[in-house]
């Protein structure tokens, strides 16, 4: 695999990330911020021209859950 390849994944991967958290604490922002709550969460990434699907499922526990 190039150079590019990695850089392009890990440009990717960084910016799944990071708009990722972004949109999380908005939804806890708009929630009021509560705490000791649990939340179930699933990304789901498709690549098109790959057939790939992948799915990535876990809980977001916010304060004192």
């Amino acid at each position: 695999m190039s150079g590019d390849y990695n850089m392009s994944m890990r440009k990717f991967l960084k910016q799944v990330g990071v708009t990722s958290q972004q949109a999380i604490e908005e939804g806890l922002r708009k929630a009021g911020n509560p705490t000791g709550q649990s939340y179930e969460a699933k990304v789901v990434l498709t690549i098109d021209g790959l057939e790939v699907e992948h799915t990535v499922t876990g809980v977001i526990k916010d304060g004192d859950a």
